[in-house]
């Protein structure tokens, strides 16, 4: 409570129309779609002040097609908020990812991290030959950022949204724990292309 009062203050000291202009309206042009970890403060690491940024966060950023909290949102997001681009945003050393990896039992959610466990045993060639935990880890985050995003540009809210022209890109991006830094994985699927 102390934190939020001092950093309210803070805002309205340097922009005293901060919160009035705030609550009026929610316009963001992004989606951010990332992972439940406390490290990862989708805002903060992007330099977007509260607003800029619609946010869905869960274990392991991952963009299920029959979540019915992810399909809300994205529904939300694309047809009310008119967002123009998603992020899915994973980070490297994601403990749900390496939970997946480990095939440890977790409890009940070894059922939401199947997903991943699944896009391992696809991509098992590329996985195994790698050396180091850590390593092998860092790769299956950086795939399964991928995967996410093709389940995102599958989605009906996504291809009704490109059929009626809506411009949105889906991204894939990776943050780095140990440097603060954002990458982009290069898998960007704007207007129906290729997934």
């Amino acid at each position: 409570m102390h934190n939020n009062r001092v950093w309210a203050a803070r805002k309205t000291e340097q922009d005293p129309n901060f919160f009035r202009r705030l609550s009026k309206i929610q316009r963001p042009d992004y989606l951010w779609i990332g992972c439940s970890d406390s490290r990862v403060p989708a805002n903060e690491i992007v330099g977007l002040d509260p607003g800029e940024l619609f946010v869905h966060r869960n274990v392991a950023n991952l963009a299920i097609p029959t979540d019915i909290n992810f399909l809300s949102v994205l529904a939300f997001a694309v047809n009310v908020l008119k967002i123009r681009h998603i992020i899915v945003c994973g980070h490297y050393g994601c403990g749900g990812v390496r939970a997946a990896l480990a095939d440890s039992r977790n409890g009940v959610i070894d059922h939401w991290l199947e997903p991943i466990r699944e896009t391992r045993r696809v991509q098992c060639e590329h996985i195994d030959c790698i050396h180091g935990e850590d390593e092998r880890v860092n790769a299956l985050c950086e795939f399964n950022v991928k995967d996410q995003v093709g389940n995102v540009a599958r989605t009906t809210i996504i291809r009704d949204a490109w059929a009626r022209q809506q411009p949105i890109a889906v991204h894939g991006w990776i943050y780095g724990l140990s440097d603060g830094l954002v990458r982009d994985l290069g898998v960007t699927i704007t207007g129906g292309g290729a997934f």
